[in-house]
C-alpha cells in the first residue's frame, strides 16, 4: 500500500481528500462536544441555582418560625422536576430542616450538613449547595441532587455527528471521483503516452486534453514538446541516415580517382619506349588528381557554409567570362560522356557584382550535374536571358529527369538524384546545395523543374544586374614576363615525398634547391642558405611553420625573401596566422605545379621593388 502511495498520484489526490476532510470533521466534532458540554453543565448549573433560589426565598418564612411541613410542602414541589433526584433544606445552623426524595430513589444519601458551597458533579449525579440570603444574613441553604446525563446526550451528539461525517466523507469521495477525472485521469495520460512512446519510439501519441484549466495547459505543452521532439527525431535519424549514405559515398568517390591514379603509376613503370603511353598515364593521372581536389574542395566549403565562415569576394565581373570560365571547368565531363553543349547569351556585356570564382563554381556544378545525370549523347543548353534588372541563367538537359519529392530536396546537403551503384557518374550531393547558398548570398535564387523521370530537367539561375554607377571589371592589364627561375629555394616538410617531388620540379625550373623535414633544421638551413624563396609546411616536427617563419624573420632573412606557407589548413583563420607570422602567401595542399611559375614570378618582382 505504501509501495502504491509513492508511487501513485491518483492515490496520493485520494488519500489527500479523505485525509483532510477526516481531520477537519474530527477537530470540528471534538470542538463541537467541547462546547456542547461546557454549555450542557453551565445551563444545568444556573438552572439548578435558579431552582434552588426560588426554593430558598419560598422557605425563608418556614425557616424562620420552625415550620418544617412547610418547608417539606415546598421540596415536595420538586416531584415536578424528575432529573431531581434529592432535595433538602438547612437552618442557619447547618442543621437538616427538612428533606425530599423523589420517587424511585430507594437510596436517599441526604448530607447531614452542607459540605461546600456551589456544584459538583459526582458520578451521574450534579450536587449544588445553595445558601438562602435574606437582607444580607444568611438564613440556611437547600441542596438539590439531580441527574448528570452529559454522557448519554454526548452519545446521541456524537451519533449525529457520526451521521454528518460519514455523509461528508461520501461527498469526499464524490468530489474526489471528480477531481480524478478532472486532475490525474490527465495525467495519468501523459504518463501512459510518455511510456508508450519510450517503448515503442512513436512520436504520434498524443494525450488527450479534457480541461481548459492548468492542467489542460500542461497536456498542450506535453504534446506540442512530444510533436517537437518527434520532428527533432526524424531530423536525427535522416541526418544519420543521410550521413551513412554520405560516408559511403565518400569513400566510393575517394577510391574512383584513386584506382586510375594506382593504375597510371604501374604504366609509366612500365612504358619503357612508349612515350605515349606515358603521356596518357600523365594525363589521367593529372585529371584524376583535379577530381580528389576537387572533392575536397567541396568538403571544406560544407565546412565554411556550417561554421558560416565562407566569404564571397565581391568585384566587378562580367557574366560572359564567368560563364566561360564554367564551361571549361565541365567540358572534360561533358566531352567524356560525348554530350552536345550550346551556350547562348546575349552579344552586350552583362555586368554583375560578385564573386567571379565562386559565380563560376555555380554554373559548372550545374553543367557537370546536367553531364552526370544525362545518358551519353545527350544534349545540354545554357541560356542567359534578360528580364529587367535580372539575369536569368538556365542549364537544361534531356537526362533522367527528377521527380516531384527530388525537385523539392535536390537542393539539399548530400542529397542526390539517383543514388544506383550502377550510375556511371556520380558525387557527394553537395554540389547544388553549394549552388543554392553561393547563389542567395549574391541576392539572387535558384530552382529546380522537371516533367519527370526520364523527361530532363531545367535549373533557373536569377541574378541582379549591376546598377548604372556601379563600377565595371577593368580589362586585365598585359602581364610582363617576370623570372621563374634562378632562385634559391628552400622547401621544409616532413612528408618526405611531397618535398622531393617538389624539389624535383623546382631544380626542373631552373632553381638551385634545399630540402629539410624538421624545423630547427630548417632554421639552420636557412640562415646558412639565405633563400630568396621558401616553402613550409606548417605542422612539423621541432617547432612549426608558424615559429619557424618568425625566427626566419628574427634571423636577418632577407626582407625581400618570400614565404610561403604550403598546408593543409585552408581557412580564413589560417590564413591570417599564417600572415601574423610573417608568410607573403598561402597554399593550400595539394599544390599545383601549374602555379609555380606564378609564385616565383611574384617572388622576382617583389626582389625586384626592394632592390629598387
Amino acid at each position: 500500500m505504501l509501495r502504491r502511495l509513492r508511487q501513485s498520484v491518483r492515490l496520493k489526490l485520494f488519500v489527500l481528500m479523505l485525509a483532510t476532510t477526516l481531520v477537519a470533521l474530527v477537530v470540528a466534532v471534538a470542538a463541537l462536544v467541547v462546547y456542547d458540554s461546557e454549555d450542557y453543565h453551565d445551563r444545568l448549573v444556573t438552572d439548578l441555582t435558579t431552582q434552588a433560589d426560588i426554593l430558598g426565598r419560598s422557605s425563608v418564612a418556614a425557616l424562620a418560625f420552625d415550620d418544617q411541613a412547610a418547608a417539606r410542602e415546598n421540596l415536595a414541589l420538586l416531584k415536578v422536576r424528575p432529573s431531581i433526584r434529592e432535595a433538602a433544606i438547612y437552618n442557619d445552623a447547618g442543621v437538616l430542616f427538612a428533606a425530599y426524595a423523589a420517587e424511585g430513589n430507594t437510596e436517599p444519601a441526604v448530607p447531614a450538613k452542607p459540605a461546600f458551597n456551589g456544584s459538583r458533579v459526582q458520578g451521574d449525579d450534579i450536587i449544588l449547595f445553595h445558601r438562602i440570603v435574606e437582607s444580607g444574613r444568611e438564613r440556611g441553604t437547600v441542596y438539590l441532587r439531580a441527574r448528570y446525563e452529559l454522557t448519554n446526550r454526548l452519545l446521541d451528539y456524537l451519533r449525529i455527528l457520526g451521521a454528518v461525517s460519514a455523509l461528508s466523507l461520501l461527498a469526499a469521495l464524490l468530489i474526489s471521483a471528480f477531481l480524478q477525472r478532472g486532475i490525474t485521469q490527465p495525467i495519468l495520460d501523459v504518463t501512459d503516452v510518455a511510456h508508450s512512446v519510450m517503448k515503442t519510439r512513436d512520436f504520434s501519441r498524443r494525450a488527450h486534453r479534457t480541461t481548459e484549466d492548468e492542467i489542460g495547459y500542461l497536456v498542450d505543452a506535453f504534446n506540442n514538446m512530444l510533436a517537437e521532439i518527434g520532428r527533432r527525431s526524424e531530423a536525427l535519424l535522416k541526418a544519420d541516415r543521410m550521413k551513412d549514405q554520405f560516408l559511403a559515398m565518400l569513400a566510393h568517390e575517394l577510391r574512383n580517382p584513386l584506382a586510375p591514379i594506382s593504375n597510371g603509376l604501374h604504366l609509366l613503370e612500365a612504358a619503357g619506349a612508349k612515350p605515349e603511353v606515358a603521356v596518357q598515364a600523365r594525363a589521367m593521372m593529372a585529371r584524376q588528381v583535379k577530381q580528389l581536389v576537387r572533392l575536397v574542395d567541396d568538403l571544406l566549403d560544407v565546412s565554411r557554409i556550417t561554421t558560416g565562415k565562407l566569404t564571397l569576394r565581391t568585384a566587378p565581373v562580367e557574366l560572359h567570362s564567368v560563364i566561360d570560365n564554367a564551361v571549361e571547368i565541365a567540358k572534360p565531363v561533358i566531352d567524356t560522356r560525348r554530350h552536345q553543349l550550346d551556350v547562348d547569351y546575349p552579344e552586350a556585356p552583362l555586368h554583375l557584382q560578385g564573386d567571379a570564382t565562386r559565380l563560376a563554381q555555380v554554373f559548372s556544378n550545374l553543367l557537370n550535374n546536367a553531364a552526370k545525370y544525362t545518358p551519353p549523347g545527350g544534349a545540354i543548353n545554357l541560356t542567359a536571358v534578360v528580364e529587367g534588372d535580372w539575369v536569368e541563367v538556365s542549364v537544361v538537359d534531356n537526362g533522367i529527369g527528377m521527380t516531384p519529392t527530388t525537385v523539392n530536396e535536390i537542393f539539399e546537403m548530400f542529397t542526390q538524384a539517383n543514388t544506383a551503384i550502377d550510375r556511371e557518374q556520380s558525387g557527394l550531393g553537395v554540389g547544388l546545395a553549394l549552388a543554392r547558398y553561393l547563389v542567395e548570398a549574391h541576392g539572387g535564387s535558384i530552382e529546380a523543374t522537371s516533367a519527370g523521370v526520364d523527361q530532363g530537367s531545367r535549373f533557373v539561375v536569377r541574378l541582379p544586374l549591376a546598377r548604372e554607377g556601379q563600377p565595371r571589371p577593368d580589362a586585365p592589364a598585359p602581364v610582363e614576363p617576370a623570372v621563374a627561375s634562378g632562385h634559391r629555394v628552400l622547401i621544409v616538410d616532413d612528408n618526405r615525398d611531397f618535398a622531393a617531388s617538389l624539389a624535383m620540379i623546382l631544380r626542373d625550373m631552373g632553381n638551385e634547391v634545399r630540402v629539410e623535414y624538421d624545423g630547427l633544421e630548417g632554421l639552420s638551413a636557412a640562415e646558412a642558405f639565405q633563400p630568396t624563396i621558401a616553402f613550409l609546411d606548417i605542422g612539423l616536427p621541432g617547432i612549426s611553420g608558424y615559429e619557424l617563419a618568425k625566427r626566419m624573420r628574427a634571423i636577418g632573412l632577407d626582407e625581400d625573401s618570400i614565404l610561403v606557407a604550403v598546408t593543409g589548413w585552408g581557412q580564413k583563420d589560417d590564413k591570417a596566422r599564417s600572415t601574423a607570422a610573417g608568410f607573403d602567401y598561402h597554399v593550400v595542399k595539394p599544390l599545383d605545379p601549374a602555379e609555380l611559375p606564378t609564385i616565383l614570378r611574384a617572388a622576382a618582382e617583389h626582389r625586384a621593388r626592394h632592390r629598387t
